[in-house]
């Protein structure tokens, strides 16, 4: 499955990839990806997408250490869903 496929994390709806900063808390792999749509990613504004305001969207929708581990066990879901 793509990432982009599992759709935002947040809300579900078609997602692209955001990249972890520097610093996020995981190490800066190139695994290390959220996927988020338009809206909650960067076009939202402040509060709602990601890149109007990290800190506010942070404190809305949780960091992004703990999207990264909603996103893997969301991954690992779908693959035991299709017996991967």
């Amino acid at each position: 499955m793509n990432l982009a496929e599992l759709g935002c994390i947040i809300c579900r709806r078609p997602a692209e990839i955001h990249h972890l900063r520097a610093g996020a808390g995981m190490g800066m792999k190139s695994q290390d990806l959220i996927p988020l749509c338009p809206e909650h990613h960067r076009t939202g504004g402040h509060g709602v997408a990601f890149h109007a305001g990290p800190r506010t969207f942070e404190e809305n929708f949780g960091t992004e250490k703990e999207l990264l581990e909603r996103t893997r066990r969301a991954l690992e879901e779908e693959d035991q869903r299709w017996g991967r």
